[in-house]
């Protein structure tokens, strides 16, 4: 019988633990450990860092694990490329469950960044009202512009101070509205939207409401990653834990 690892944290895990929950199979969901309160999950649920290649090889020995399906954040880079050295070690069968990046369309005005630092310095120059649409973690790397003021949405309210002189917080669960991020948008006045490509329908709300205004939006491209098969809905995966049970994998 399969026994599943989901390296989770996204809505698509979440949809992928469910599924696997009505079909009676042994399922794990890991999460980073970022977020204080998850949602519960239908499946056991473990919590922390594995320990870099090793430790997360060591984890898929001792669980007997079978299949490891990566349905991270795609800019979680360094824990996909752990899972993809780790089950090479170990034979587990690897399979990445991913959300295709945004492209523009029209009346996007889009401009593109390779990273966080990239980011940073694009925002060079006279003071304006940013939406920085980037959760906690990077934060802080934009108080090397401090000129501007910030508006920063955060799942679970900052447990540290914030380096940034001018901001507002928002705490606030997704998913988000077209409507809400419209209003949200216009209430603090914002002129600049920075995001990364995440890809998927839970986070473009934002990309369309400021395709609705006309605001320009920062976009951080995706890191890159090493090779991997990757699908983009849990029919497939499901599929595949199918085809590769079948075959003893």
């Amino acid at each position: 019988m399969p026994n599943i690892l989901i390296l989770g944290g996204t809505t698509e895990a979440s949809a992928l633990a469910a599924a696997l929950a009505e079909r009676g199979l042994a399922t794990t969901l890991s999460y980073a450990g970022r977020v204080a309160n998850p949602k519960p999950q239908p499946v056991d649920v473990r919590i922390g860092g594995f320990g870099g290649v090793e430790g997360l090889a060591a984890y898929l020995r001792d669980a007997g694990v079978t299949h490891l399906v990566d349905a991270t954040h795609p800019f979680a880079a360094q824990m996909s490329a752990n899972a993809v050295a780790a089950t090479a070690q170990t034979g587990v069968a690897h399979l990445a469950l991913t959300r295709p990046a945004w492209v523009p369309e029209a009346g996007d005005r889009w401009q593109y960044v390779p990273d966080i630092a990239g980011a940073v310095v694009a925002l060079a120059g006279p003071a304006r009202r940013v939406m920085l649409g980037l959760g906690r973690m990077h934060v802080d790397a934009f108080a090397a512009q401090p000129q501007h003021h910030y508006l920063l949405r955060f799942v679970d309210p900052p447990r540290e101070a914030i380096g940034l002189p001018h901001r507002d917080i928002v705490v606030d669960r997704g998913p988000f509205t077209v409507e809400s991020d419209t209003a949200l948008m216009r209430a603090h006045a914002i002129d600049l939207v920075v995001c990364k490509n995440a890809g998927g329908r839970g986070a473009e709300a934002k990309l369309i409401a400021a395709r609705a205004l006309g605001l320009p939006v920062l976009m951080i491209d995706r890191p890159h990653l090493p090779e991997r098969t990757e699908v983009h809905d849990v029919a497939a995966v499901l599929r595949w834990i199918d085809h590769t049970a079948d075959r003893g994998v």
